[in-house]
């Protein structure tokens, strides 16, 4: 087997592997207005394996010696790559008060670290990359250990966070995440 059979081999299960991974994680990400995060993600995987057949026709010009199609699976591997990272949303682990219910707030911060222990008031701060990569469903508990999660309720379906952004007299901008913590009493009743 040659090299390039073997790159081309290679690279190809490898971006046959992203390219199941991707799908799965696109399943979790929010869609927009009425479009599925998978609908939307799909089409832009499309665009990426169009734009690699682009991109590996003008590589092929430079490296005359490898194969159309081992140049194609690099690069639609560095791409996939690029966009797992892309779409990659970190699992916040946020602990509450004890007993506690009602709305809480992870306020941006620009500070590096994140704050996920939540005050009596339910505000908490995140900093600026997880602020803007978080979409999934957060692990909540109590201080005592107690898992939450049956209490959580996100915004809306397809989008657990609601963001909000308040606009105060002096000019501070203040953006939050958030979602509320619902007691035992009021779990499955829709309001």
């Amino acid at each position: 087997m040659t090299t390039d059979q073997k790159l081309k081999l290679t690279f190809g299960i490898i971006s046959i592997l992203l390219l199941v991974t991707l799908l799965s994680k696109l399943t979790e990400v929010p869609g927009g207005m009425i479009l599925s995060g998978l609908f939307l993600g799909g089409i832009l995987i499309v665009g990426i394996l169009l734009g690699s057949l682009v991109l590996s026709l003008l590589l092929q010009i430079v490296f005359k010696k490898n194969s159309f199609f081992t140049i194609y699976a690099i690069v639609i591997s560095l791409a996939f790559i690029t966009f797992h990272y892309y779409i990659y949303s970190p699992t916040l682990k946020i602990v509450v008060p004890n007993g506690y219910h009602g709305e809480v707030k992870l306020i941006y911060s620009k500070e590096k670290g994140d704050i996920l222990t939540i005050d009596s008031n339910g505000i908490g701060y995140l900093g600026d990359w997880t602020f803007y990569h978080s979409y999934t469903r957060p692990i909540v508990k109590q201080a005592n250990g107690k898992d939450l999660d049956r209490n959580l309720k996100g915004y809306n379906r397809s989008s657990f966070w609601s963001v909000s952004t308040f606009h105060s007299s002096d000019r501070t901008i203040i953006e939050s995440k958030g979602f509320k913590i619902i007691p035992d009493s009021l779990i499955g009743l829709d309001d």
